[in-house]
């Protein structure tokens, strides 16, 4: 382990809330609160709070949770922001990137480390057909690039979630084309440990079993459950100006022992 962490919190939208890997009814369990049982298991005792919430953008998770986690002084933040930011029409990395810059900057000027995440690629999958528009993907190439930038600056951990090809792989992802199966969150809490030298056992490259076979048809299938199920839904949220997080508050508000 790099540093003794006994205490961690876990901060950004439905990524880290843990959408779709269910635990209680309406809570996810997810990737941090798997790491953060990984930290535990490596040193008990572990403090943890997750301020994340479904559908927050950028600047509301800059602006509503990171002062709170300031305020916990914890040994370990990690944060993944911007996505919801970007499957909307006219996200500029740009500026998104000035506001995760000072955001990022007051989390490490705590004197904690700090996690951040790249985008995944969205080559392999992706809402509202825009997995094979290249201007989309063009852009979220270049908010990886000022993550990258940023966390060079300031001395940040960061998870390359792009270039890990078992987790671009159909596996790894629910049904919605948004989220994590509870598989992919485990894969993934694996490897933000394996970055953070915490021994842990368990192979996150490991490959997926070979899938079946899928038809021209099943896929078809599949993108109109898909469009019923979840971008239709998607969309009269954006026509309505309400968010899946509206009113929610989160799931670990407080430092807490495990």
């Amino acid at each position: 382990m790099k540093k003794e962490i006994r205490s961690f919190v876990a901060l950004g939208d439905s990524f880290t809330e843990g959408l779709n890997d269910p635990y209680r009814p309406d809570e996810f369990r997810g990737w941090a609160d798997r790491l953060a049982g990984h930290l535990d298991a490596a040193r008990p005792g572990l403090l943890y709070a997750n301020l994340a919430v479904r559908g927050k953008l950028l600047r509301q998770i800059a602006e509503d949770q990171v002062p709170r986690a300031v305020e916990m002084r914890a040994d370990l933040y990690t944060i993944s922001a911007g996505g919801n930011d970007m499957i909307r029409p006219g996200a500029d990395p740009d500026e998104m990137a000035v506001v995760y810059r000072d955001a990022l900057a007051a989390l490490r000027g705590t004197g904690a480390e700090v996690v951040v995440f790249t985008g995944f690629d969205p080559k392999f999958r992706g809402l509202n057909g825009r997995a094979s528009d290249g201007r989309f993907r063009g852009k979220v190439a270049t908010y990886n690039l000022h993550i990258r930038s940023i966390a060079d600056r300031l001395g940040l951990t960061v998870v390359d979630l792009w270039s890990m090809p078992v987790l671009n792989a159909d596996p790894a992802w629910h049904e919605d084309r948004l989220h994590l199966t509870p598989e992919g969150h485990s894969r993934l809490a694996l490897a933000v440990a394996e970055r953070l030298g915490v021994p842990v056992e368990g192979d996150w490259r490991a490959p997926w079993p070979l899938p079946s076979a899928k038809t021209w048809q099943d896929a078809r299938r599949e993108d109109l459950h898909w469009a019923r199920a979840y971008f239709a839904p998607w969309v009269q949220r954006r026509l309505k100006g309400i968010s899946s997080g509206d009113g929610r508050a989160p799931k670990r508000p407080d430092l807490k022992p495990l």
